[in-house]
């Protein structure tokens, strides 16, 4: 196990010497990567690559992002106190502590239900209550009785579902990653109106494929 200091001060690196650097510089953002203890979310095998500028494994088919993604997408998004999120996708639960950590509320939707179960008891862990997570498969919703400021999907899709766009506020925000790999791109979608919406190409990158299940969301934690 490594000290808990060696790993602060790991953490403290990663802000200063990849996040920082890819133009992610915003206080609020740089602040809750430097306060929320990544290798907390991290499987145990993997401890020592928790501030590692790398994709770490959680099952067959899912990584974390690595962390400048996760910092450029809280940039991009630009998360504010008054914000509800939806997110696609929980992984390990980080990216959902650190929106939580930005925002009102974060409802959170998993397909795998080991990694559901073990995110929550994470979240609940590290005292974050402001997350309402379920397990299911976040692209088959179709009716979501609620809009979001913001909206989250954590790994790369061929084809956005109109309800994801339908669930944004007007002037909400999406970020998503579209393609296959190696060439895929990440998105900022903005909602403008009722039938309209901007969508604006920032970054290439690689990020695993949202798994796609049948079930809809069955249980929560």
């Amino acid at each position: 196990m490594q000290p808990q200091s060696h790993l602060d001060q790991c953490r403290n690196n990663m802000v200063e010497q990849q996040v920082r650097p890819w133009d992610v510089l915003n206080d609020r953002v740089l602040t809750i990567l430097n306060s929320i203890p990544r290798d907390q979310f991290v499987p145990a095998q993997y401890t020592g690559l928790s501030y590692a500028d790398t994709a770490i494994p959680l099952n067959a088919t899912q990584n974390m992002m690595h962390p400048i993604i996760e910092g450029r997408i809280l940039q991009l998004l630009d998360i504010q106190p008054e914000d509800n999120v939806l997110e696609i996708g929980t992984g390990s639960g980080y990216l959902t502590a650190c929106m939580a950590s930005l925002a009102r509320n974060v409802d959170s939707i998993e397909i795998d239900s080991v990694l559901a179960k073990q995110a929550a008891e994470t979240l609940s862990a590290q005292g974050i209550t402001n997350v309402n997570l379920s397990c299911g498969n976040g692209l088959k919703i179709i009716n979501i009785f609620k809009t979001y400021d913001i909206v989250v999907l954590t790994g790369a899709i061929n084809e956005l579902p109109q309800f994801l766009k339908d669930a944004l506020t007007n002037h909400g925000k999406m970020f998503m990653v579209d393609g296959t790999a190696p060439a895929m791109v990440a998105h900022i979608i903005s909602r403008q109106g009722l039938r309209e919406w901007s969508d604006e190409s920032i970054f290439e990158t690689v990020l695993s494929p949202l798994v796609h299940g049948e079930t809809e969301p069955e249980f929560k934690f």
